[in-house]
């Protein structure tokens, strides 16, 4: 039996990130809304592959613009919805095919640096499940450590908080079904259109309510979009998605490709200062990349970071 263990522990080294594609390809590429039924490309979403983007920070912190970079990691996967986590085994029939967002920040504040990460867990098929099924963020300096998680369950969001500031401590709370700030980027990836206009209730990202110390509590927003943004004065299949949160004076913008599988081009936070200044929060598109990047942990796969500009 000894030689076998060998064995597990390499199996489990070589499944542990990669998504499990089992009883996903006939299931997991109908979208429906309004009636609605739309595709996901399966020869795209499906093909045993994360989406890997990245993008030049320019990260707005303390009053200053600081350098960094940021991830977008897209990947299809199956997830247990009582559960709500990764379906490993599939002896759980308690599963749907998701979108999940890997979303990675990296900056630096003078000496000391940031590390900031989101995973957003978003079914597919929007008619059984309407809502994005969790979240969670995670916000590290040299100061201390943060994490959110959000869960759906019975038609809320359960909030759970645990922060080193004295004044947010350990919390849970609870609020009503609202739009999450941090599911627009899958949304987009969806189907774009099936994102309400107007006025709206959206509870800000979750490394934003870490960073400006916000209540756990939705904000009054409005959305819009712009079609057929011009770049250099020519037409062009880009399109705007834009959030405005009057109360806290903050407004977010994403570029993003007209047509599937609406990459996300650019994005923009901008926002008043203490000191009453707006500052700006931006990322644009440098590299894009389609890989198992699960299978690429070797030291002569570090050359794919420099691909990718990293």
């Amino acid at each position: 039996m000894r030689s076998f263990y060998p064995f597990i522990a390499l199996f489990i080294m070589l499944t542990a990130c990669r998504p499990i594609l089992q009883d996903t390809t006939n299931k997991a590429v109908q979208v429906s809304n309004n009636n609605t039924v739309q595709t996901l490309d399966p020869e795209y979403w499906y093909q045993g592959k994360a989406e890997i983007n990245t993008y030049e920070l320019k990260q707005s912190r303390y009053g200053e613009i600081r350098d960094g970079h940021a991830v977008l990691v897209f990947v299809t996967e199956d997830f247990l919805t009582d559960k709500q986590v990764k379906n490993d085994n599939y002896t759980n029939p308690n599963s749907t095919p998701i979108l999940k967002t890997n979303y990675l920040k990296r900056f630096t504040t003078g000496i000391y640096d940031y590390s900031i990460m989101s995973s957003v867990f978003t079914p597919v098929d929007v008619a059984k499940h309407p809502q994005t099924l969790k979240v969670t963020t995670s916000v590290q300096d040299w100061c201390g450590q943060s994490f959110m998680q959000l869960n759906h369950r019975k038609g809320k969001y359960n909030i759970q908080q645990n922060s080193y500031f004295e004044s947010e401590g350990d919390q849970e709370v609870s609020i009503p079904t609202v739009i999450l700030e941090d599911e627009i980027f899958n949304r987009i990836r969806l189907n774009p259109n099936a994102i309400p206009t107007g006025k709206v209730q959206v509870l800000p990202a979750t490394h934003v309510i870490q960073l400006m110390h916000l209540k756990n509590e939705a904000q009054d927003a409005v959305i819009t979009k712009s079609s057929d943004i011009k770049k250099n004065n020519v037409a062009s299949n880009i399109q705007k998605l834009t959030i405005e949160y009057p109360k806290l004076e903050r407004i977010v913008e994403i570029v993003y490709e007209g047509n599937a599988p609406h990459k996300i081009k650019e994005w923009s936070d901008t926002f008043t200062a203490l000191n009453g200044e707006k500052m700006t929060t931006s990322a644009r598109l440098k590299e894009t990349m389609m890989t198992d990047y699960w299978s690429k942990n070797g030291v002569k796969d570090q050359k794919l970071r420099k691909e990718l500009g990293l």
